[in-house]
């Protein structure tokens, strides 16, 4: 595989893993229980997650 590709996955799988953690943290409170958990910052990292993952994907098909 190309470098770029390898990048491309990498930054793809680590933007599923971030916005799936905050998604489910949304949901359920795990994994960072908290007192009074901001919901905005994980309302805002599950989009921040959700528009690397997609332009990871656009990008991967770019370099197909």
């Amino acid at each position: 595989m190309e470098t770029e590709k390898v990048l491309c996955i990498l930054a793809m799988a680590v933007a599923a893993i971030m916005t799936l953690l905050f998604l489910v943290d949304v949901i359920s409170g795990f994994p960072f229980q908290r007192a009074g958990g901001n919901v905005i910052f994980d309302v805002l990292f599950v989009l921040g997650g959700g528009f690397v993952l997609w332009q990871g994907i656009d990008t991967y098909r770019e370099l197909r």
